[in-house]
Parts: structure tokens; sequence; C-alpha cells
């Protein structure tokens, strides 16, 4: 028996009907056509289908569509809605050469964000923490911190430019 659930995702207001183990990855995926989020592992523990929902990083993967009902989630598409100008963390990647074979690069900018989120200039260390629950199979971790670290500082001039004007 399907559920009717009612999502926002980047800003869109969507009513659906879901199986009720239909995974928040599944729906954003098949649904929604929002294949940026990646399914890579399927149990949470690579990283690359994070997304936020109010918020807050979950794993796509292990998160069931009805339990996300009511709630707001972005995805990597939410980034850049405009899809003509990108967001700094983006910015940043291709800056830094982060994005190599870019399977887990939509996953650690979500997480990346999260992080700069909460902590505006983490350190170096902080980063890898808030990094932790991802993984890169071509091992670019070096790139990814410096990205996410020149993200925080296009984040922090960009909001003093919003500030000043």
């Amino acid at each position: 028996m399907k559920h009717q659930i009612n999502i926002n995702v980047n800003g869109d207001d969507y009513s659906l009907s879901v199986d009720p183990r239909q995974t928040l990855n599944e729906v954003l995926r098949e649904d929604l056509n929002l294949t940026g989020t990646k399914l890579g592992c399927g149990t949470g523990d690579c990283g690359a289908c994070t997304v936020l929902v109010d918020g807050r990083t979950v794993s796509s993967c292990l998160t069931l569509a009805v339990s996300v009902d009511g709630k707001s989630i972005k995805t990597v598409e939410g980034l850049a809605p405009s899809g003509e100008e990108l967001h700094p963390i983006q910015e940043a990647f291709i800056q830094t050469g982060a994005i190599q074979c870019g399977f887990c690069t939509a996953g650690m900018e979500m997480s990346g964000l999260y992080l700069l989120n909460q902590n505006p200039t983490p350190s170096e260390k902080e980063i890898r923490e808030g990094l932790s629950g991802h993984l890169c199979r071509c091992t670019g971790y070096n790139q990814i911190v410096e990205a996410i670290s020149v993200a925080g500082e296009k984040m922090k001039d960009s909001q003093t430019k919003e500030v000043e004007s």
C-alpha cells in the first residue's frame, strides 16, 4: 500500500505516493529525476548519497521516504538552483581540483556545506572529521579538504559583500 508524502526539495513542493520501503534516494533519483545524488554502497558507509533534510546531513540510501514527510530536502542540484551560477562550494571544488571521477563529489559538497553552516572557519582537522563518513575512491582527500576551506572563505566573503551592500 502506497503512502502519500509531501516534501519540499530544493525549494519546490512535491506530493508523492511512495512505497513504504522506498528510500529517499530512490525517490530523488527515480521519481524526481534528481540524479546528482548518487547511490554508492547502499549501506550508508560511503557518503555518496548525502543530502540535507531540514538542514542536517542524512544518508538518503538509509532514509525511508515516508520518514521525510513534511520536511525540506536539499540536494546538490539545490546548491545552484539557477543553473547559471555555481555555489561557492562548487566553485572551490573546481578551483582546487577536488573533483576527480566525481562520484563522491555531491555527497562531499553537501557535508561540506553542512559543516560550513555550523562552523564557517573550520580547521583542517575539523574538515577531516566532518568528512569522516565519506569515501573517495580516487583518494583525493587533500584537495577536497582544501576545497572546503576555500569555500568557507568564499562564503564568508560573499556574506560580507551582502552586508556591505
